[in-house]
Formats: C-alpha cells, structure tokens, sequence
C-alpha cells in the first residue's frame, strides 16, 4: 500500500497483546491477541480476531499484569502457540500498516513471532492522542475511551469485555482512530503522516 495513500482510502491492521509481565527468571511472554480492521476510516465489525497464545501452566505472572488470565490458565496451557497463530495472521501483519496504543510492546511480539519478516509502517494512537488532544489528565486508552465518549462505541462492538482484553483493546484503538478521523480537517491525512505524528 502506497504510503502517501489518504488513510480513509486504507486498510489498517489495529492490534493488541496481553502479556504475562516480567517475573524475575522469565521473559515476558504475551498470552492473548486481539485484532481488528480500520477500513476506509471505519472499524470493521467483521474483521474482528482474537487468540489466546499457549502460555506454560507452571509458568508465574506478574501479580500487577492485567487481564483475566487468572481465569484462563487452563485454557493457555493447549492454546495454539505464537507460531501456529502466526499463520493464521500472516497477512493481516504483513499487507497492511499496522495499529496500536503505545506500540512498543506489539511491535516486539510481533518480530518475535516472525523474526524473518518485515512489518509495515507503524501507527501509534498514544503519539496521536499526545499531539491532537494536548493537556488531558491521562492518555491510558481507557481513560481516553471515557474522556472522547467513544465507550460506549468500543461496548457495542464488543459486548462483554472490558479493558486489558486484547480484543476489548485492539477495537478500542481503531475507535479512537475512528473518532480522529471524523474530526475537521482529518480524513485526507495520509498513513505516512500519519505515522509521523
């Protein structure tokens, strides 16, 4: 996709990992993505993926780490592994730019689980946020989400999630996206601008 393409003529990837933390003797390992499509400057509501990732049952968490990954051990313990998720994801992470909240813990799974392969141009909507709605108490997503009264946008998508789920986040992310996109002078801006923020 050509860089300099306006970002509502544009397919992007927004995506989100949940991770174990770091524990002392461990790496950090993620255990949950979640995925999404801004189509067109739109989430589309039929691109929506989320995996659990096999995650070892012995293995300790981080006791701050979010998520419901307490409720879910057993279920980790024969989730599919990074790589066998890889497969199924190699080209939504491969064709198009990609999308998260402070995107350096998914640009790290991601050449973690595809060390070989190289990833497109990276929207941060942290960055984003920082610059368009300079003085806010709190840039966390959620407190964002709440503040731009996109909430309930990110609940009608995803019903019964909440906040650090992978998939709860990733929609969350594209809604804010959305919501910039919808604002005066924005829908032209193209995705290497865009990345550039």
């Amino acid at each position: 996709m050509d860089a300099h393409t306006p970002i509502t003529n544009a397919v992007i990837t927004v995506l989100d990992f949940e991770t174990t933390g770091t524990v002392r003797g461990f790496d950090n390992e993620p255990w949950q993505i979640g995925m999404v499509g801004l189509r067109h400057g739109r989430v589309d509501e039929e691109s929506l993926f989320e995996s659990l990732m096999r995650i070892d049952i012995n293995r300790p968490f981080n006791p701050h780490a979010p998520g419901r990954h307490v409720l879910l051990r057993d279920e980790l313990a024969t989730a599919p592994s990074p790589q066998e998720v890889w497969l199924k994801l190699m080209p939504r992470l491969t064709e198009y730019p990609l999308c998260a909240h402070n995107v350096a813990t998914e640009k790290k799974f991601t050449r973690l689980m595809a060390p070989m392969h190289r990833f497109g141009m990276w929207i941060d909507t942290l960055r984003i946020a920082r610059k368009v709605w300079p003085g806010c108490p709190s840039y966390a997503l959620e407190d964002l989400t709440v503040m731009l009264d996109i909430k309930p946008r990110i609940e009608a998508l995803c019903p019964a999630r909440e906040a650090h789920d992978a998939l709860y986040d990733a929609v969350a992310s594209a809604a804010l996206l959305e919501h910039l996109l919808e604002q005066p002078g924005w829908a032209d801006i193209s995705i290497s601008e865009l990345a550039r923020l």
